[in-house]
């Protein structure tokens, strides 16, 4: 069973909301984000790197202090305001003609200690250790985790009704997604809200597993400082957009590796056949078809990889991912690398991007060869996640991303 709570939510006033979201801090890099903040963006609190010229360490203390400056004045200016009361949110995403409708929501941090938010991936020290600085620094949770909960037809009609009314934003982003919101003011809706969500019996974490184990600790870090700590302060809640399974989709996540662990393009193709029929596509970009099928792109030539019968396991829900397929026999035995976490040998590449940037980073020598896998589905991830199972690093891309900015939550006194 899972303790959620409405909040009092810091946002963009209507006329400014459009401007203010951004996308959120992980998915473009500084040059990108500088290129694209306007004066109101979110990207100058959640990515303050770009106001200095030049672009400054992400992981400095200045680029700390820059963060909590930027967040106080954007509150200074009216350009983010804080809510009177505590409410429940709907916010919907919609990406080529489907939409999905999330509930944003305050999460208690015991229960991702507990379990009863479920993850699926590892995450990697150094980022969890950054999102913990921002989360301390701010005394609030400025961008929302993506979880998913098991569908209750109870806790849909509810979204349907709210979702009649007038919503509080409605924009198109750049990126052609559609963001609406609109805030759940009926107290008695936002309490029957509550009673539901403690009948659920678990949230599996979706997107933002970083954010989620840093925001834990954080509330974690002030209960050990509170001798009068009860379990109901501010600060043992983080922020969560929440979304029916059913209506979530998948995309594929990719990898690209930096060098061939000194095997020439000819050793690796001869290496790869042990474990896969292997077929040039010529230079035309090749997509992955089917499960245990791959993509491979070195020196200007696609390739289709398809794994030998006994070289995976479909009866284990770790051992039917192609992530661990691709782990397995390409880049552990192969390329000898062995920790995804944090190896600096290899990047990924969310599916959004599409297969044409894993031949850009590849044809401008930057990587030697690029992989693409076949998506994971979302019953995947769920049996993944009962089991007790953990992906591989980098395994899912869900998209549409989340705006970040459209809603804040704050634990600060």
């Amino acid at each position: 069973m899972v303790k959620i709570k409405p909040f009092c939510g810091i946002r963009p006033p209507k006329q400014y909301a459009a401007e203010v979201a951004s996308r959120p801090y992980d998915v473009l890099n500084s040059v990108e984000a500088k290129a694209e903040a306007t004066e109101r963006s979110l990207l100058h609190i959640i990515k303050p790197e770009i106001d200095f010229d030049p672009i400054a360490d992400e992981h400095s203390e200045e680029v700390y202090q820059k963060a909590m400056e930027n967040f106080a004045r954007w509150q200074q200016e009216g350009w983010l305001v804080q809510d009177p009361e505590e409410y429940y949110y709907v916010y919907a995403q919609t990406m080529e003609g489907r939409t999905q409708y999330g509930l944003a929501m305050c999460c208690h941090y015991e229960d991702y200690l507990s379990g009863a938010i479920k993850k699926h991936e590892l995450t990697r020290p150094d980022k969890e250790e950054d999102r913990m600085i921002h989360v301390r620094n701010q005394q609030a949770n400025i961008e929302p985790v993506f979880f998913a909960y098991p569908d209750d037809e109870e806790v849909n009609r509810i979204v349907e009704e709210v979702v009649k009314g007038e919503p509080e934003y409605d924009f198109t982003a750049a990126d052609g997604f559609g963001h609406q919101l609109w805030v759940i003011r009926d107290k008695k809706l936002n309490d029957r809200l509550t009673e539901l969500f403690a009948a659920i019996p678990a949230l599996y974490v979706a997107d933002g597993h970083h954010r989620t184990a840093a925001a834990a600790r954080v509330g974690a870090e002030c209960e050990a400082k509170n001798p009068n700590h009860t379990g109901e302060e501010e600060y043992c809640y983080f922020l969560a957009v929440t979304f029916p399974a059913s209506q979530l989709k998948i995309i594929d996540y990719n990898r690209v590796v930096k060098d061939l662990n000194g095997l020439s393009k000819e050793e690796l193709l001869t290496r790869l056949e042990e474990s896969f029929v292997v077929e040039c596509k010529g230079e035309e970009i090749y997509t992955p078809t089917a499960l245990h099928n791959f993509s491979m792109y070195i020196d200007g030539k696609w390739y289709s990889l398809t794994a030998k019968e006994g070289t995976y396991n479909d009866a284990d829900p770790i051992g039917v991912l192609d992530v661990t397929v691709l782990s397995d026999l390409v880049l552990d035995k192969i390329l000898d690398i062995k920790d995804l976490r944090t190896s600096k040998r290899i990047d990924f590449v969310g599916g959004i991007r599409g297969l044409g940037e894993l031949k850009r980073r590849v044809d401008s020598g930057e990587m030697q060869a690029a992989f693409a896998l076949y998506p994971v589905s979302m019953q995947q991830l769920i049996n993944i996640a009962d089991t007790g199972n953990i992906m591989p690093p980098k395994t899912t891309w869900f998209e549409p991303k989340l705006r970040s900015g459209v809603v804040i939550h704050s634990f600060k006194e």
